[in-house]
């Protein structure tokens, strides 16, 4: 393969040393410090007369300097490419080079993740026909150009119609703003909503890198414990009155993360009415919403008319695939107008062939055929996941079998050292997610266990290995 980009060496024709060893010493040392990789190939003799300003003689020479030494190798039409050097130790900065690679390339064979969908079940075929589709069409020339940063308006509606007829909602197109993925979603709300030394309360064990977002917007955070049925809102309260500044809570209510819990309707009944009694905004994150196994869906806190104050954070990425980044928002007409100036200071719009692409499968119905498949796919997972548990960690762990969402909240019955756990199984090559990662403090006693992108066979050899460390 020939580099595609310009080769470069600088040489010093007043130099005592010949331009053909400076060359050949250039190469070596681009060879040794990683520049140029095995199989590299460099650019014609011609050409690097050309570009160091010498006589084709002189690369010839530094070439077979090269050949004669090993650094690189001939191949008859074809060119001259870097030799495979991987069984020596070229330098220390090499070694170190290759040492920090081959750990890198060290990967598990088996990762509990936290709750992502199987790739495999993505609607690829459907979604490259309507790529091929726009770019077919008379009128593609104006979807190159420039566009609203809150998203197309089509696109927009049909979040719209989806939000008011699934989830109970009573939003408008105004209200919406479509982001690359639910992660910048809540970093523009984060950065509209919060000043430095604004409070957040935040569930705890949840999910950190929200909070990370609302640090880096200058807020500091208060954490609330997660009961059987939600948040404690006895904690909630005690804040209330402690703080004045509280701007924000931050909740998963329909699936706590990572515990799965869903918070009771007395609570979000209550949550509601403090957040219109002190003036805080609700941040309501609704990461797996699609995924519930149930008669139906809890609808969301945004959906009742007598909230004041909220963002309602919703991704399509888990649907379609966790790849293409695709999130949104729905808040006031105000919030929405602030979010949308923001977003355009770091990204002037979003992948407009993107929306259009997902939102002809979503008119087609291609996207509630996929949803209703990949429901009864996830459902027998969840089933069969929860036999393994039962067969293999019975008396070692409390579980409950969760309605919806794509991960199971383990708790050992005994303590336990899950950390140490969680070290020893990576050496296996079965990876779990670390509690630390969900706790605000302490490390927080339980697993999260994803299921749906694993095979049956992948979680029964995943839980029994689990099993023994228990």
């Amino acid at each position: 393969m020939l580099r595609p980009w310009q080769f470069e060496i600088q040489l010093d024709k007043n130099c005592s040393k010949a331009l053909y060893l400076q060359i050949a010493d250039a190469i070596i040392h681009a060879i040794k410090t990683g520049k140029l990789t095995t199989g590299n190939a460099l650019p014609g003799s011609r050409q690097l007369a050309e570009l160091f300003q010498v006589s084709r003689n002189t690369v010839v020479e530094a070439l077979d300097v090269l050949i004669a030494e090993g650094w690189l190798s001939s191949i008859d039409r074809k060119g001259t490419f870097v030799s495979d050097l991987s069984s020596g130790l070229l330098s220390q900065d090499k070694t170190l080079l290759h040492q920090q690679k081959t750990v890198n390339e060290i990967k598990p064979h088996l990762v509990f993740d936290d709750g992502l969908p199987d790739s495999s079940l993505a609607p690829m075929k459907d979604l490259a026909r309507a790529y091929r589709e726009i770019f077919n069409r008379k009128s593609r020339r104006q979807i190159m150009g420039y566009s609203t940063e809150l998203g197309d308006i089509e696109f927009r509606k049909a979040i719209v119609q989806m939000l008011n007829f699934k989830r109970g909602m009573n939003v408008a197109p105004e209200q919406i703003c479509i982001t690359r993925g639910s992660q910048m979603a809540m970093y523009l709300a984060a950065h509209c909503l919060l000043s430095k030394d604004d409070f957040v309360m935040i569930e705890n064990p949840g999910y950190k890198p929200a909070w990370e977002t609302f640090e880096n917007a200058g807020a500091k955070l208060l954490p609330v414990n997660v009961e059987w049925d939600g948040l404690n809102l006895k904690e909630v309260e005690s804040y209330l009155k402690k703080y004045k500044n509280i701007k924000a809570i931050y909740v998963t209510p329909h699936h706590q993360f990572p515990t799965t819990v869903t918070m009771s309707l007395k609570k979000r009944l209550k949550l509601i009415a403090l957040s219109n009694q002190y003036g805080f905004t609700i941040i309501e994150d609704d990461y797996d919403n699609e995924f519930h196994f149930g008669q139906r869906p809890i609808l969301p806190l945004s959906s009742y008319g007598n909230l004041k104050n909220y963002i309602y954070i919703g991704t399509l990425s888990k649907i379609v695939a966790p790849a293409l980044r695709i999130g949104y928002l729905a808040s006031s007409i105000e919030n929405v107008e602030k979010i949308g100036k923001h977003r355009k200071i770091i990204d002037v719009q979003g992948d407009n062939i993107m929306e259009e692409a997902v939102l002809n499968l979503i008119n087609e119905g291609k996207i509630k055929r996929h949803l209703k498949k990949t429901s009864l796919i996830y459902k027998a997972k969840r089933d069969y996941f929860e036999s393994l548990c039962t067969k293999h960690l019975k008396d070692k762990i409390t579980f409950k079998k969760p309605e919806g969402g794509l991960a199971f909240w383990i708790v050992p019955t005994s303590e336990i050292d899950l950390q140490k756990v969680c070290i020893v199984l990576n050496e296996k090559g079965i990876q779990l997610m670390n509690p630390i990662k969900f706790s605000f403090g302490n490390p927080i006693s339980g697993l999260r266990l994803g299921y749906a992108s694993l095979t049956e066979k992948q979680m029964e050899e995943g839980i029994i290995a689990l099993s023994k460390y228990l």
